[in-house]
């Protein structure tokens, strides 16, 4: 039974579309829902016959059509542009139409320290060049303190680490070739080992003595819970983590000096190889509490207890204002619809 059901799951997750930017608090709900059911039935929008629309959902300005047909969810992803328009409605909104599988951990926050750099490099130059370099990223202001936060897919903000480490190797080797010259400066190389000792994490790959994996908290979560071996190492190996937010860095060592270094490159790739199934497969939804009253709490967390043996890939994190669900697509929406 729960095979089939699995089954009949995956295959309703493949019919079904999220949908963003739908204007909120502006109609009754079950108004709006009647609005988006003629939208993405009306041939003009790419449409077809609508099986479910579901609406309001746990976050604002959301809503998931599930189509009788999944052709007809290729034809409406390929129209240009989706305008809800509606009598109802004083003008038009529009709509962004994405598959429902589509990868949800799509947007992370990290803070970068930028003062590290700025004996090398005018700041505001620099982050015009990751700015150009990584167009899919976010930016926000720079702070007087050298920080900075930058929004983002979880690997495009990889790739912003990558090229940050680069530019932090490339000042590492430049100190060492000055040192060699002269024994000048002191001050500045007080500050050079500030910054090795930050980033050596990431440069000593040659002789594999400890490696980091960045992985997305959320994922980091589900692996311990549901894919435990891919940490366990033997006597030789050493893993720690430290979590900051939605990102969680994972360091991989060696325990003494008789180890072999390729271990600890064989367990980074294991880990990093796991993270990226997982980072395409799955989704989160996140449930707030209205109120934060005791019994409140209780209620949702025996929905959870009471659910869980239906959904057994689905890792629930409760926090004190709100419940993170992480699964698969098509678990994670029948889970929290059910709930």
């Amino acid at each position: 039974y729960l095979c089939a059901q699995a089954t009949g799951q995956a295959a309703k997750s493949a019919r079904t579309v999220v949908i963003t930017g739908i204007p909120d608090g502006l109609l009754h709900n079950d108004v709006m829902t009647d609005i988006l059911m003629i939208h993405f039935q009306m041939s003009k929008n790419n449409g077809g016959d609508v099986e479910e629309v579901t609406y309001p959902t746990v976050r604002k300005g959301v809503a998931y059509v599930t189509f009788e047909d999944q052709e007809v969810v290729e034809s409406v992803l390929k129209k240009d542009e989706h305008r809800l328009e509606d009598k109802r409605l004083s003008r038009y909104y529009p709509l962004n139409v994405t598959r429902y599988c589509e990868n949800v951990f799509s947007s992370v926050t990290s803070v970068l320290n930028m003062s590290i750099f700025k004996d090398q490099f005018v700041l505001e130059d620099l982050i015009e060049e990751f700015k150009k370099k990584s167009t899919a990223l976010s930016f926000g202001p720079l702070q007087s303190n050298g920080h900075i936060s930058v929004q983002g897919s979880f690997p495009a903000i990889e790739l912003l680490r990558d090229f940050l480490l680069l530019k932090a190797k490339s000042l590492s080797k430049k100190d060492k070739r000055e040192e060699s010259k002269s024994c000048q400066r002191p001050k500045r190389r007080q500050q050079q080992h500030s910054l090795t000792t930050g980033t050596s994490n990431f440069v000593r790959d040659a002789g594999g003595e400890k490696q980091v994996v960045v992985l997305d908290t959320d994922i980091y979560h589900y692996m311990k819970y549901f894919f435990p071996r891919t940490f366990l190492v033997n006597d030789d190996v050493v893993i720690s983590d430290i979590s900051d937010g939605d990102i969680t860095m994972v360091y991989i060592e060696n325990a003494g000096s008789r180890s072999d270094a390729g271990q600890v490159l064989r367990v980074k790739e294991k880990i990093e190889n796991q993270s990226m199934k997982l980072h395409n497969a799955l989704r989160k939804e996140r449930i707030y509490f209205e109120e934060h009253a005791r019994d409140e709490k209780q209620r949702y967390k025996w929905a959870c207890e009471s659910l869980k043996p239906h959904y057994p890939s689905v890792l629930v994190i409760p926090y004190d204002t709100h419940i993170d669900v992480i699964g698969n697509s098509s678990e994670t929406f029948e889970f929290t619809k059910e709930m």
